[in-house]
């Protein structure tokens, strides 16, 4: 007989790890004992040498499907026998570094006996197994046992205790266990004797009649109502001042999802999976959804129910015909964080709905839903929260510390980061309110509490003004500001895990740079010891203040008069536009010959605003990306009409001047690349004046800016030697830019590194700004 020790590392705690490991001893005849101890799983085996190695091969090789291993260490002890039995063992804490499972959504297993009338959790809104249910959102600390989460509050009844005891049960060590008897219950908020059942009917009823009800789900609440109704979704986008953003829908099954979009390889997939996240789908033009779902928009946010009170929304023995597609959006006024409370609900939600929906199982940390694309095949992220936050990044480096990246101020994500691992937040929203500044403050306390992080260096962003800096401050340690648009391109490296330095291409709406102007289309030399700014879009007057960055006619005016010059000129040209009215061109002239409420910026974001604007797509926008996006959906409607295959370099624009030649000195590799982005501006407004469609020019102002990109990546391999290019930053999430420009930099020869599930938006910065500092504590 031999014994040996072994510790396994990565997601093995709140997945069923310690019952899959007591069933393997059982079938190799080993004894021993398995034990969570917060970092790992540890795990002592005694049996005949051969029958030890088989056991431990069925570990690595066998895990449970919602666990991931990333290390297991094994030595050969010389002990004598000691163990006559093989058993779980209560969990001991010790320090290192910890995993914590994200929230897993319902599995076919706990499905089928929920609606199963002879199983004894029989339309049981809480039902969960070892591979199910919620983690994260229900726990209070390391390691994860019953008592360490929300679920403490709900003593088991003897038939949940006897399967959480039982081996050969599917419940065997499930922490959030409960039944009808013993687990949480729902109810309606302010009609508290109306639970259970009768809560569910009502809500139905309320939902089938054209009604918008709140309902608290794993990681806060939604707002939800009759996904084919217009009258009910525009009563809510009325109510919650949102006119035209897309909403959300969950679908009842695959079927409905089927019937109403187009599937490409792996979304059924993914929809089905265990992390069940909200997928773009294409739409079909045939399909029941309402038009109010998403105005415009050739794409809808779909996903399938994750939670059992989900379910049970959709299916429910009394009688009742419901939609088989609802909305179902964060449950949060906006700019707020999403809602988690009782208090939360009834203070923010009760003016939008007609019934809200809770229940008495507290959510200790909110996570929203995670929101992605689909590109090559694969996700293309972002929102990252539910299902994989905290999941961590590890990357190859040796790197030592506590460190916090403390995220930036729109699509607020936080960045904790111990050693090589770096575990993302769940989302948080925006910094512009009050109520996500405390979030913010709350979930940095309660996530490095859980990761027994202290961290002793906070990465934030350069702009002194900014809440997240105010925040970072207030945590009593050291600062390392980032610069926004380099930390874009290291979480592009730290995703990929690629330790060389790399061509940044940094594109997104605005930033503040190192000379104190604001950044927003940059070509950076990066690597994770620092950047140098080669070059970016050219620098444009902006005026009108805050107000640009959701009036894109300001920019566009702006822009005009940059060109010109001349305001009889721009007076006319706004004129045959409708860019704006005549009163508000003295103002914006007045801004830009003083320099009042005005500011020099090289912002992609707000060129895409000024574009969209002078092609009528949208002169201002009601979303932050409103603008560019609906810019992108006219690019991809010509594309369609005519079935072209989109290219960067397009023959009847080929006289344009991509980069301003007279600009590069050899002699100096600093700021020398110019994108001449404003003779782009200017073709693509003398185009429009001639009459040019705009859904061409839509397309045409992308391929030209993509190609802008292209000269200003091969100017800078010239400078630097450099062929591996980084695409970062909110302006590529637009996927035809992004491909347009990957493909055509492959075409010449570059290696192309970009986001995957890391969103190439602010809601992605937090990880770089987390390595950052990590890699300045180890020099």
């Amino acid at each position: 007989m031999s014994l040996f020790h072994s510790k396994v590392y990565g997601i093995v705690q709140g997945v069923g790890f310690r019952p899959f490991v007591d069933r393997l001893a059982a079938r190799f005849s080993i004894f021993g004992s398995v034990c969570n101890k917060g970092p790992y799983v540890e795990i002592f085996a005694q049996g005949e040498p051969a029958a030890v190695q088989k056991f431990l091969a069925a570990i690595e090789h066998e895990p449970p499907e919602r666990a991931a291993i990333l290390k297991m260490d094994t030595e050969k002890l010389t002990a004598p026998d000691s163990y006559t039995s093989f058993s779980i063992i209560e969990s001991a804490k010790e320090r290192g570094d910890i995993f914590v499972s994200p929230d897993i959504a319902t599995c076919d297993k706990c499905r089928a006996e929920l609606f199963d009338k002879n199983d004894r959790r029989y339309l049981h809104p809480f039902i969960n197994c070892t591979a199910c249910g919620p983690r994260l959102t229900i726990l209070d600390a390391m390691p994860y046992d019953r008592e360490r989460t929300s679920m403490g509050e709900f003593p088991m009844c003897p038939e949940c205790h006897a399967e959480y005891t039982s081996p050969e049960t599917r419940r065997y060590d499930a922490q959030p266990v409960c039944c009808n008897d013993c687990g949480p219950e729902v109810y309606l908020i302010g009609e508290e004797s109306c639970r259970g059942a009768a809560a569910i009917t009502r809500t139905r009823k309320m939902l089938a009649s054209g009604g918008i009800v709140a309902i608290k789900g794993i990681g806060g609440f939604h707002l939800a109502c009759d996904a084919t109704n217009a009258a009910a979704i525009n009563r809510l986008r009325t109510l919650k001042h949102r006119p035209v953003k897309p909403f959300a829908v969950m679908m009842r099954d695959m079927e409905v999802v089927r019937r109403e979009c187009q599937l490409e390889a792996g979304q059924e997939e993914m929809l089905t999976g265990h992390q069940k996240p909200i997928l773009l789908l294409k739409r079909r033009t045939a399909g029941h959804l309402s038009d109010a779902v998403a105005p415009g928009n050739p794409k809808v946010g779909v996903m399938l129910p994750y939670a059992p009170v989900q379910m049970l929304l959709f299916d429910y023995p009394d009688g009742i015909t419901m939609p088989d597609a609802l909305i179902m959006t964060s449950g949060n006024p906006a700019g707020a964080p999403i809602c988690r409370d009782d208090k939360g609900a009834t203070e923010a939600l009760s003016g939008f709905t007609d019934l809200l929906l809770s229940h008495n199982r507290k959510i200790r940390i909110r996570a929203d839903d995670t929101v992605m694309d689909w590109l090559e095949g694969k996700p293309y992220m972002i929102r990252r929260s539910r299902g994989f936050a905290p999941l961590p990044f590890m990357m190859s480096k040796d790197l030592k510390g506590q460190v916090l990246g403390i995220g930036g101020e729109l699509k607020n994500t936080f960045c904790v980061g111990s050693n090589n691992i770096f575990y993302p937040s769940p989302y948080v929203g925006d910094m512009s309110d009050l109520r996500t500044m405390q979030a913010l403050r709350e979930t940095i306390g309660r996530l490095t509490e859980l990761l027994e992080n202290e961290p002793t260096l906070v990465a934030c962003d350069l702009h002194p003004r900014y809440n997240t800096v105010t925040i970072a401050r207030e945590l009593g340690l050291p600062l390392f500001p980032v610069q926004h648009h380099y930390a874009h391109i290291l979480s592009c490296l730290a995703e990929n895990d690629y330790d060389k330095p790399v061509i940044g291409v940094s594109f997104d709406g605005t930033g503040y740079g190192t000379d104190g102007t604001i950044w927003g289309g940059e070509i950076l030399q990066a690597d994770f010891r620092g950047f140098q700014r080669l070059g970016h879009i050219r620098p444009f007057l902006q005026t009108g203040g805050d107000k640009a960055s959701v009036e894109g006619w300001r920019i566009a005016i702006a822009m005009l008069y940059g060109l010109y010059q001349d305001k009889d000129k721009v007076r006319q040209i706004a004129q045959t536009l409708n860019l704006c009215p005549e009163k508000e061109l003295a103002a914006q002239f007045f801004m830009a010959d003083n320099n009042v409420n005005a500011i020099c910026s090289t912002s992609a974001g707000r060129l895409f605003d000024a574009v969209s604007a002078i092609l009528g797509v949208r002169s201002a926008s009601t979303f932050e990306g409103e603008a560019s996006m609906y810019l992108e959906f006219a690019a991809e409607a010509y594309l369609d009409k005519h079935a072209i295959k989109p290219q960067a370099f397009l023959p009847d624009m080929s006289n344009l001047p991509l980069i301003d030649k007279s600009k590069i000195d050899p002699s100096n590799a600093d700021e020398s690349i110019i994108l001449a982005t404003e003779e782009l501006f200017r073709y693509i407004l003398t185009e429009r004046l001639n009459g040019t469609a705009a859904d061409e020019l839509a397309y045409r102002f992308h391929a030209g800016l993509a190609a802008g990109i292209i000269a200003a990546c091969e100017q800078a391999r010239k400078q630097t030697g450099l062929s591996t290019c980084a695409l970062s930053g909110g302006v590529f999430q637009n996927q035809l830019l992004v491909t347009l420009v990957k493909d055509s930099l492959i075409a010449q020869g570059f290696t192309v590194l970009l986001h995957s599930l890391v969103p190439p938006n602010d809601g992605g910065i937090c990880l770089g700004q987390a390595v950052a500092a990590m890699v300045h504590l180890n020099q």
